[in-house]
């Protein structure tokens, strides 16, 4: 029986360092578990995304961080996924942007860093002035979570260490280092890794098998992308809000372009 097509009642979840039970029904890949790339203020990428894939009650949208910073509209998107969280089961990842925000905002330190990588045009979308920012929004970014295991996937913004549990991984890791600059073999639990973070220009999936990039660089003009963990059916939409051809499931060129790179990784663990 494939991974979609299981059934159960509940499934145990790990979010950061604590084991939590989402109810879950999985029956003939009617429930989905998506995962959404780096919104960076992409608020007409994020909004037609969610309409593309029409989430039901049951399934279950994964956020994979920086959710702010350098795109057009970071309150609109705060503002989105805050009204999409009361109707949708959503689980909020932290990036490193959102760690800059909380420095620069909630700990009240110096902003030039946070201004530095983006965090002035967020505060553009307040009216100039970090006392406008809502206190919900505030909150919302905060409680953003590090990471998301489940039974077959794990889900993480930036990276992770092969034989260490993710949730146990050092912040440098899980919310900074890129897979540019090292990019990680299969993780020892055998599940398949997620995550953002590190930006691919050309608008691809960078699928390695064992590690899939779904940050497409939507704030440098390419795309905001979701993919189905399950059928890797996958959606995209660019910054205006223009949704890109169909692309399911991912493309098994691209794929077949990085298995050599993966397979060297297995031959050198």
């Amino acid at each position: 029986m494939s991974r979609g097509s299981r059934i159960r009642d509940k499934t145990e979840v790990r979010v950061g360092a604590v084991n939590i039970h989402i109810s879950i029904l999985k029956a003939n890949l009617s429930v989905r578990t998506i995962a959404i790339g780096d919104i960076h203020g992409c608020f007409k990428a994020v909004s037609s995304l969610i309409e593309a894939i029409a989430p039901t009650k049951d399934d279950l949208l994964v956020f994979l961080g920086d959710y702010i910073d350098r795109g057009p509209d970071s309150r609109g998107t705060v503002d989105f996924l805050l009204d999409l969280q009361s109707k949708h089961r959503a689980v909020f990842l932290k990036g490193n942007h959102e760690l800059l925000f909380e420095d620069a905002v909630v700990r009240e330190q110096d902003p030039t860093l946070w201004f530095h990588n983006g965090g002035r045009m967020t505060l553009t979308t307040y009216g100039g002035k970090i006392s406008s920012i809502p206190e919900k929004h505030r909150r919302f970014l905060v409680e953003t979570v590090p990471c998301l295991e489940t039974e077959s996937d794990i889900f993480v913004h930036a990276n992770y260490l092969p034989h260490v549990p993710i949730h146990e991984c050092p912040p440098e890791i899980m919310y900074w280092e890129h897979i540019y600059d090292r990019l990680p073999r299969p993780h020892a639990s055998g599940k398949t890794v997620w995550i953002g973070h590190s930006p691919q220009m050309n608008g691809w999936i960078a699928d390695y098998h064992h590690l899939i990039c779904i940050d497409t660089f939507c704030f440098g003009g390419r795309y905001l992308t979701a993919v189905d963990v399950d059928s890797r059916q996958i959606w995209q939409a660019d910054r205006n809000g223009m949704i890109r051809g169909s692309q399911s499931p991912l493309v098994q060129a691209y794929r077949g372009a990085h298995r050599m790179v993966t397979n060297f990784l297995r031959r050198e663990d």
